[in-house]
């Protein structure tokens, strides 16, 4: 199948860069160009495109009201942000409006390429880093993992389903839960689509979130 992209940005170079670079895939296509959030969120209403690529600043609407208005009018659609600056507040922010990824603009085509593939197939693109401080942020608002509350959704896992549910709660890659639970890297990432669709969950986030809310992982 081939994944349809809206590419949204305030510069006109980097929208023309970043589509030669799709079309040249086989199984991308750049479906439309929008300058600012506001016609961000018009076009895809209009082209129902897999995924955004969303600037952070824009003029007028910027990309995380944007990326709010999208995820709420076409569920369809997941937006990956793209953004010059590694700062804590666009991630988080981004996140909480509802984007299945961050990423940032100086990283290599392949990382770009392999993010839209991983955030059309349902799951999150987010650094390690950058998902050990959202940890540190939601630590004060979690339970503490002392209670006896039991989340009785954990009964459809297996025991090795839990287990990755486990390291990814604490923080962990792919890669380094391979390293940990002594498996191959495309084996957890198999683990982890089953966790997903068996807890209901969106993404690699609301993951590590549930791992805190049923008790699953302790705060430290």
């Amino acid at each position: 199948m081939t994944i349809r992209i809206l590419i949204a940005d305030d510069e006109t170079l980097l929208r023309m860069a970043f589509a030669t670079v799709l079309d040249a895939q086989p199984d991308m296509t750049a479906v439309g160009e929008a300058a600012d959030g506001a016609q961000a969120v018009r076009l895809a209403r209009q082209l129902r495109p897999d995924v955004v690529l969303m600037d952070v600043r824009m003029p007028g609407t910027d990309g995380i009201e944007a990326t709010r208005q999208v995820v709420t009018d076409c569920p369809h659609s997941r937006v990956l942000i793209l953004t010059t600056f590694d700062l804590d507040a666009y991630a988080f922010a981004g996140l909480n409006a509802g984007a299945s990824g961050f990423l940032l603009k100086n990283a290599r085509p392949q990382e770009l390429l392999t993010a839209i593939r991983d955030v059309a197939a349902g799951d999150a693109v987010l650094s390690p880093r950058i998902t050990r401080r959202l940890l540190d942020g939601l630590r004060p608002h979690l339970p503490d993992g002392r209670g006896p509350e039991h989340d009785a959704r954990l009964e459809r896992l297996s025991a090795r389903e839990r287990e990755v549910l486990v390291q990814v709660g604490r923080g962990l890659s792919n890669a380094e839960i391979a390293a940990a639970l002594h498996l191959a890297e495309a084996t957890v990432k198999s683990h982890l689509g089953r966790v997903l669709h068996k807890l209901g969950l969106r993404d690699r986030i609301q993951a590590v979130v549930f791992a805190y809310e049923s008790r699953l992982v302790r705060p430290t």
